[in-house]
């Protein structure tokens, strides 16, 4: 199998980051430029999606992504972003995957409702935006999240535990042709993601230093996972991307 990590374009609140009068969105859109970001990304993995010689180990997709499964989160922004590449490569299934959402969930971020649950979107907010998305058949009218703030410790056993799913739904199969599964996801999952893969404490490193990896917005990491071998491939390529629309 093959898994590429593929973060969101940039967000209202990545763009206001440095801004101190900023507020932030509970569940923030994509800017222009996050949208013009996403343009960018799906061209480029629609014109690489044939592969043209898969006898050897492509481990820079020279020879394409053929691409098998697209899945996102259900946060707006990593929907927005993957919704471009989905609608490129119709021939892909592209579906929601809950349990890749953001660090925290959805929450209130002012000081009247500090951490506060928030619903998220609904069905129909999907279904009349997104219609392509297969949705979980538990989604309704009361939106996806729904429930209290997730802990860090929290999201670091959702992580492991997304790591045992993933390969149970695509894991190499003999007899079966490889699985190539792009995940459109954020920043915050995809440390703690890191450190289920390694093993390692959440952000613990040496001489008391917080780790953290960083990711540009749209940029994609591989992970080649073979028998017993877990292939850290690339990280944070962000090539397809003119220098303008390079963001963290």
């Amino acid at each position: 199998m093959e898994l590429y990590f593929i973060r969101h374009g940039q967000s209202q609140n990545n763009a206001g980051w440095d801004n101190p009068e900023y507020k932030e969105n509970p569940d923030p859109a994509l800017t222009d430029i996050g949208m013009e970001q996403a343009r960018h990304l799906a061209i480029f993995l629609e014109k690489n999606q044939p592969i043209t010689n898969g006898n050897n180990w492509d481990f820079q997709n020279r020879r394409g992504f053929g691409l098998t499964h697209i899945y996102t989160s259900l946060m707006q922004r990593a929907v927005h972003t993957a919704a471009f590449t989905a609608r490129g490569l119709p021939q892909v299934g592209f579906a929601a995957w809950k349990e890749i959402h953001e660090s925290g969930g959805i929450y209130g971020r002012d000081d009247e409702s500090k951490l506060m649950a928030l619903p998220g979107k609904s069905r129909s907010y999907f279904d009349q935006n997104f219609p392509e998305l297969i949705l979980p058949e538990g989604l309704n009218e009361t939106g996806w999240w729904n429930r209290p703030f997730e802990t860090e410790e929290e999201c670091q056993e959702r992580a492991k535990q997304f790591l045992a799913d993933l390969l149970t739904r695509h894991g190499d199969r003999k007899g079966q042709p490889d699985h190539r599964v792009a995940i459109f996801s954020h920043g915050g999952f995809f440390i703690h993601l890191m450190c289920a893969m390694l093993n390692i404490p959440w952000r613990q490193a040496f001489n008391g230093f917080k780790s953290w990896f960083l990711l540009s917005n749209c940029s994609i990491s591989r992970f080649d996972i073979r028998g017993e071998d877990m292939v850290i491939t690339y990280m944070n390529r962000t090539d397809h991307l003119p220098d303008h629309l390079i963001t963290g």
